[in-house]
């Protein structure tokens, strides 16, 4: 949500950009998303769940700069491009991640309500990016890098601990 849900009003708000440049950009980012899940789920197969994760989350960190302070749409929509990439790449793994550290018995409902209760958390962060942003001497783009950047390192340190179990099998009673 951080890196997504302020976006379009960090490019109308700080760039000035008009709601067809607004919505390019966004197509754009979304197809990143899209080509983040397929790619670092099916990588996820192979160098397993944390490693796709964290690989995510660090290819986030160095896309921030051309996603966050760049000025031509161009460049921003490949910076979003990269973004969305990664930031799916992680968050489309977690979810199977989590299904794999759960006991048969809750795998149904634990790890959905894990996710949505991560999402309630990070509900609060619409209004703090835009707080950051609209304080004086705030920009979007310092909110949005700032917010992108403390999350991705915290899921790399977080992610690192949690043990990996792909290829669990899932059953309740096998």
């Amino acid at each position: 949500h951080g890196t997504q849900d302020l976006y379009p009003t960090f490019l109308k708000k700080q760039h000035g950009f008009d709601p067809h440049t607004v919505s390019w950009i966004t197509i754009v980012a979304n197809i990143g998303a899209i080509v983040g899940g397929l790619a670092f789920g099916a990588l996820s197969e192979k160098i397993g769940r944390i490693n796709a994760i964290t690989l995510a989350c660090v290819i986030a960190l160095p896309a921030i700069p051309l996603w966050a302070y760049t000025t031509t749409p161009f460049m921003l929509a490949i910076g979003a491009f990269i973004m969305q990439v990664a930031v799916q790449g992680a968050w489309g793994v977690i979810p199977v991640h989590l299904n794999e550290l759960s006991p048969g018995s809750v795998r149904a409902t634990l790890p959905g309500f894990i996710y949505q209760a991560g999402n309630l958390a990070a509900s609060y962060g619409g209004p703090y990016q835009a707080g950051i942003a609209e304080a004086p001497g705030g920009s979007y783009g310092y909110a949005l890098a700032l917010f992108a950047g403390v999350v991705a390192v915290c899921i790399i340190v977080v992610i690192r601990f949690s043990p990996e179990k792909r290829g669990q099998v899932m059953t309740v009673f096998g």
